[in-house]
């Protein structure tokens, strides 16, 4: 009985930051030590339920349970609004499709937004890492206004981040004479609208595609923040030199290549792949043919695999559905390309782009590059001068993986679909002094230009 009363006086309410051991000493009229002993205890029965609790060190247990029985025991009520924006749903609704794991980060940022009254979470990883799926996963079950910065699409400059914002927040929380209203603005207005136990928080993702003119931070983010305000941000690594986000409000950064979380996404990526193999009904019955012909056992497929990706769910993303659909027939585990780079590499090859330089498939992939934008097929066959037949056949057979499809206008047209693949792509551009293809590919683009300017 004692636990149960110790429990329900810590933890009185779903909208209120949890009592503290001094707090609760001073309620029951025991001593700190006494608290500190039933609280393990509780601890202890919760570590079935939550063995993360187990897992644990020093301060932040009680805030750990408080995330956990509340994410458990007090959903969210079905919002009156549009969950997320039109424009972002077909990203949304792809990136969560087979999402997995990842729940060390958002304890994290739960737990942030417990301690504070405001302030900026930002998740840092390479390419590949699954910053974007967080952040569309947090959107997904929390509602949140958001925004994807996405370079290929143009789609990463502040005003329109503001524009987007602007409009989901009047939509939201019917914000009246608010159409050329600033952030900050924006903000302070929706803080006075929150109710007790409510929070604002703005997902925002891939900082580092942002374009904007020096100075001032990224998108314009405020350097404070109302009460009950907070920002959910990804970004890429950059110098420390180069740190684009400067505010007076509590802030952390959670570093997905840190060695304290080696081992989170390393589980993470085996939940991936036994999903693929053992859920997923698109691939999974391909992926078990493949490993029952060479008499491999689940559990190694998964730890092999693993290491081959170096965590990074990229490379799960495109390796997997090659295995299933065949391209690796004729390798063993063993043989399967090392990380993301090596299986760019490794494809680029076994499609015979460096046997035959120049071909169709190359250069409709460097106008995509080069153009930097979403374009019609229509556009890209005028470019190159070849019939508009075969560049579908390379945009809808040979590179489909690698391309994002999306109508604009009427008409549909493609882009590259990860900037790790563009990464890739800037990689062949820097080397490509003997074969001098990307001169060629903007001679080319400038002749298109002119003609439809005659």
């Amino acid at each position: 009985m004692e636990h149960t009363e110790t429990l329900l006086a810590a933890l009185s309410s779903p909208e209120r930051a949890p009592l503290n051991q001094a707090q609760l000493s001073v309620k029951f009229s025991i001593t700190e030590a006494a608290v500190k002993q039933r609280m393990g205890e509780i601890y202890m029965r919760f570590g079935n339920s939550f063995p993360q609790l187990l897992d644990q060190k020093g301060a932040g247990k009680l805030n750990l349970l408080f995330i956990k029985l509340k994410q458990k025991y007090y959903p969210k009520p079905d919002p009156v609004f549009a969950p997320y924006p039109e424009e972002f749903r077909s990203l949304i609704e792809e990136k969560i499709r087979r999402f997995c794991g990842r729940g060390f980060v958002f304890e994290n940022f739960e737990q942030f937004i417990t301690e504070n009254p405001h302030g900026y979470f930002t998740i840092v990883g390479d390419a590949g890492m699954g910053k974007s799926s967080i952040v569309a996963k947090y959107v997904w079950e929390h509602q949140s206004p958001c925004y994807f910065n996405i370079l290929v699409e143009r789609r990463n400059r502040p005003e329109l981040f503001l524009k987007s914002i602007r409009r989901q927040l009047i939509d939201r929380y019917q914000l009246p004479n608010s159409e050329d209203a600033d952030l900050p603005t924006l903000l302070a207005q929706v803080a006075g609208k929150l109710t007790a136990g409510d929070r604002l928080v703005i997902a925002i993702d891939a900082l580092d595609e942002v374009e904007q003119e020096p100075g001032g931070n990224l998108l314009h983010l405020p350097k404070n923040l109302p009460t009950n305000v907070y920002f959910l941000l990804t970004r890429r690594p950059y110098a420390s030199d180069k740190k684009q986000l400067l505010v007076d409000v509590p802030v952390k950064e959670l570093d997905l290549r840190e060695s304290e979380y080696v081992n989170f996404n390393r589980e993470d990526i085996k939940e991936y792949i036994r999903y693929a193999i053992n859920t997923d009904t698109e691939y999974k019955d391909k992926l078990r043919n493949w490993i029952h012909n060479r008499s491999i056992l689940d559990t190694t497929f998964v730890e092999q695999v693993t290491n081959k990706s170096e965590n990074n769910f990229m490379y799960l993303r495109y390796v997997l559905p090659a295995i299933a659909n065949g391209d690796y027939n004729d390798l063993s585990l063993t043989q399967l390309p090392d990380g993301l780079q090596e299986y760019y590499q490794s494809h680029w090859v076994r499609m015979g782009m460096e046997a035959k330089p120049g071909q169709l498939m190359e250069i409709v992939l460097y106008i995509l590059l080069e153009i930097g934008t979403a374009i019609p097929c229509q556009m890209i066959a005028g470019i190159v001068k070849v019939d508009q037949c075969d560049v579908g056949k390379v945009l809808e057979d040979e590179w489909v993986e690698y391309l994002k499809k999306q109508n604009v206008g009427e008409e549909i047209c493609y882009t590259i679909y990860h900037a790790s693949f563009l990464d890739f792509l800037k990689g062949k551009r820097e080397m490509d002094a003997k074969r001098r293809i990307f001169k060629q590919v903007n001679q080319r683009i400038a002749e298109y230009l002119e003609e439809g300017m005659a």
